[in-house]
């Protein structure tokens, strides 16, 4: 979070954020239609969308996913368990998790991304054949899912979560969709909050990366919805009370890459 010379400012600004329901894009009055901006915005940036996140966060998102993975190493290698990757967009933490399943060389563990934006589903489904996966790809709205209760042994979501319509409502599907002693991961985009490094960061992120963003998908909304989104968002420590509160137990974060991103993990 930017620092600011006056500290009720500060206080106003996490005020904010404390009571954020979810996310909210330019011209959307309630939580429906800040749902359908979204499903809509990816829909359209799909064909580029892997390009530019691999191009805009320098293929770091590609070591932030396969850390998540290793993070989760040994319910992956488990032929008998549920995995499901919710906001799955193209596929790639879910395929990250097949990868790692692989390396016990046994029967692979049952693997399911869901997204609401089709388009996304569709490329994942392509990269799915082309590679002879096996995991299953399925539309399914993050806030209604359509699964029983305490069906899976982990639930994952990588840069999708600040963009649900209802952050609480979110994460209380996926608890309810995990079973007693199932795991969560949250992999979400943060503000470094001080210093060259967050000065530096907010500049790329308000000024460089929706201009480039937008040029090459030809949706300029759509990258200049994201820094909007990740300065919008809750701290982690916030999350992690969010968390606490839908009853989830021991909540842990971290930090990666200077601050850039967080990983919150839990237990149901």
């Amino acid at each position: 979070m930017a620092r600011a010379a006056n500290g009720g400012d500060v206080v106003h600004r996490v005020a904010q954020r404390d009571a954020l329901p979810g996310t909210r894009p330019a011209g959307s009055k309630d939580e429906r239609e800040a749902g359908q901006q979204v499903r809509e915005m990816f829909g359209r940036i799909a064909p580029r969308y892997d390009f530019l996140n691999h191009f805009l966060s320098a293929s770091f998102d590609k070591l932030w996913r396969k850390r998540v993975a290793r993070r989760f190493s040994a319910i992956l290698q488990n032929p008998s368990v549920r995995v499901l990757d919710l906001c799955c967009g193209t596929g790639d933490l879910v395929f990250s998790f097949a990868k790692e399943a692989r390396k016990s060389r046994g029967a692979a563990p049952e693997l399911l991304g869901a997204d609401f934006a089709l388009p996304m589903l569709e490329l994942a489904r392509q990269k799915n054949a082309a590679t002879q996966g096996k995991v299953a790809f399925l539309g399914g709205d993050a806030l209604a899912l359509p699964f029983a209760d305490s069906k899976f042994d982990l639930v994952s979501v990588a840069f999708g979560f600040r963009n649900l319509a209802n952050y609480q409502g979110g994460l209380r599907e996926m608890r309810r969709v995990l079973r007693p002693g199932g795991a969560l991961a949250i992999l979400e985009f943060c503000e470094p909050e001080r210093g060259l490094l967050a000065a530096l960061y907010r500049f790329y992120f308000v000024r460089i990366l929706p201009k480039i963003g937008g040029a090459i998908s030809g949706s300029g909304e759509a990258y200049s919805y994201l820094p909007g989104s990740v300065a919008k968002f809750p701290r982690p420590e916030i999350l992690k009370g969010w968390m606490e509160q839908a009853g989830f137990k021991d909540v842990k974060y971290e930090r990666w890459t200077f601050g850039a991103v967080a990983l919150h993990t839990a237990v149901r």
